[in-house]
C-alpha cells in the first residue's frame, strides 16, 4: 500500500511560480512512473506529466516549457515547478503513483492540493 500527499498548493498571481511537492510512504519503491494530473472546476481531470523513476519525463503538449517535473527517490518525493502561471492553471492537482505494469490513471492517488492562480 503506497501513500501519497501533496503540498506546496495555494494562491498566486498571474505570472508568477508554485512549487508542488507530493510525498510517497509505503511500498513506495514500487513506483516506476509517477505523475501529476489536476482537475479544474467543472472539468474532468487531466494528465500533466509524468516522471520515470529513471527520470524520463513526459508532458502535456499544452504545458512544455512552463512546468517541470522531478523526483528524489532517496527521499521518496516528486516535484512540480510550475512557472509563468495563468488563471486556467487553477486547478487542484493531484499526485499520482503506478508500478511498471499498472496502466496509466491507475495505482495510488494523493488527496489533492489547490492551486489558484489570480488574474
Amino acid at each position: 500500500q503506497v501513500q501519497l500527499v501533496e503540498s506546496g498548493g495555494g494562491l498566486v498571481q498571474a505570472g508568477g511560480s508554485l512549487r508542488l511537492s507530493c510525498a510517497a510512504s509505503g511500498s513506495s519503491a514500487s513506483l516506476y512512473f509517477m505523475a501529476w494530473y489536476r482537475q479544474a472546476p467543472g472539468k474532468q481531470r487531466e494528465w500533466v506529466a509524468t516522471i520515470t523513476s529513471g527520470s524520463t519525463t513526459t508532458y502535456a503538449d499544452s504545458l512544455k516549457g512552463r512546468f517541470t517535473i522531478s523526483r528524489d527517490n532517496a527521499k521518496n518525493a516528486m516535484f512540480l515547478q510550475m512557472n509563468s502561471l495563468k488563471p486556467e492553471d487553477t486547478a487542484v492537482y493531484y499526485c499520482n503513483g503506478r508500478n511498471a505494469w499498472t496502466p496509466a490513471g491507475g495505482g495510488s492517488w494523493g488527496q489533492g492540493t489547490q492551486v489558484t492562480v489570480s488574474s
